[in-house]
């Protein structure tokens, strides 16, 4: 598997994480939520649409390496 594949599956866990959050808002509307979401699911996507990115250049680069390898 190609390393930019698990950064692919660390996004769709994190968006199917938003979607389960989304429907938790639903009945829990105050101050400690939004702060919640603030401190950790808002935080967790960002970090989770750095690493992606980070995935993809270990990707490039160990191809690059395999490929001089060769």
């Amino acid at each position: 598997m190609r390393i930019s594949g698990d950064g692919k599956i660390l996004a769709a866990a994190t968006k199917d994480l938003w979607r389960k959050w989304l429907d938790t808002r639903e009945s829990w509307k105050d101050a400690k939520s939004d702060e919640f979401e603030r401190k950790f699911v808002v935080e967790l996507s960002a970090v989770v649409d750095r690493s992606t990115l980070a995935f993809d250049r270990l990707d490039k680069l160990a191809n690059t390496i395999r490929e001089q390898c060769e």
